[in-house]
């Protein structure tokens, strides 16, 4: 079994319903099961500002699938739940991203691991630090929090709430 860390967000419409949502789908899933939550936090968009403020949070979990195929079931919640890609870092109902699986590094085409931009986000780190605050960044060779304190980010996270 693998252990993956994976990030959900959404600032479409009923934000933590939409969180709700994935999460109960990853659960459905045979082959994946939730081992951590972090806590939910409103997030300012980062890249495309011009939209509303999200909800994130990280969930850390098992699975028997290999990256791609969990990839792929990750895409197949976003399209039940109504993600529509029409902007780069636009407003979304919902958006999964793989940051973590094992300590693999993946560059093909269609996922790259480590999330190529997860240590430059603030919103990723500090909810990754709430649950797994020994992890290392396999690239990077540093802890979530040593990437924190590094961190160039000065968007606004805040708590949201403790559980969802």
């Amino acid at each position: 079994m693998a252990t993956v860390y994976v990030s959900l967000g959404s600032n479409l419409g009923d934000r933590l319903q939409y969180l709700k949502g994935a999460i109960g789908r990853i659960e459905e899933a045979e082959k994946i099961s939730i081992k951590k939550l972090s806590a939910v936090y409103e997030t300012q968009p980062v890249g495309y500002e011009n939209q509303g403020w999200f909800l994130n949070l990280v969930l850390e979990v098992e699975t028997s699938l290999d990256p791609l195929s969990l990839l792929d079931h990750l895409l197949s919640i976003e399209d039940q739940l109504g993600r529509k890609r029409e902007e780069k870092w636009g407003p979304r109902s919902i958006d999964v991203d793989i940051l973590l699986y094992n300590n693999q590094v993946v560059d093909s085409e269609r996922l790259t691991i480590p999330h190529p931009r997860m240590h430059k986000r603030k919103f990723v780190l500090i909810l990754l630090a709430q649950i797994a605050p020994q992890l290392l960044h396999p690239l990077l060779k540093k802890s979530m929090s040593e990437l924190i304190e590094n961190c160039e980010d000065k968007s606004v996270v805040k708590l949201y709430s403790e559980k969802i």
